[in-house]
């Protein structure tokens, strides 16, 4: 369903074009994951929720997907109106 903008997410893994928010680096090393698990999430994931931003009306979402381990992970990501990926959070599903 959303097979675009996945299309997309990953396109920008690849070429290196996101960032980390503060929040999203904490909740990494809170959990033990690295960039790279970030990263395997959504080339391996899968889109479970679009979600709006209230405050800014952009849409977000949840992807699941597995780690470099091969356990699993959700991340939750937007593409900024630059395109750059942004990762906002993660967590362990």
């Amino acid at each position: 369903m959303y097979s675009r903008i996945l299309y997309r997410m990953r396109n920008r893994i690849r070429n290196r074009e996101y960032v980390v928010t503060a929040h999203a680096r904490r909740e990494m090393i809170d959990d033990g994951y690295s960039v790279y698990d970030l990263e395997r999430g959504v080339l391996t994931g899968e889109v479970v929720e679009r979600q709006r931003d209230q405050m800014t009306g952009e849409w977000k979402y949840r992807i699941r997907g597995s780690t470099v381990s091969g356990s699993e992970i959700e991340v939750l990501t937007k593409l900024s109106p630059t395109n750059t990926l942004v990762f906002i959070t993660v967590y362990e599903p």
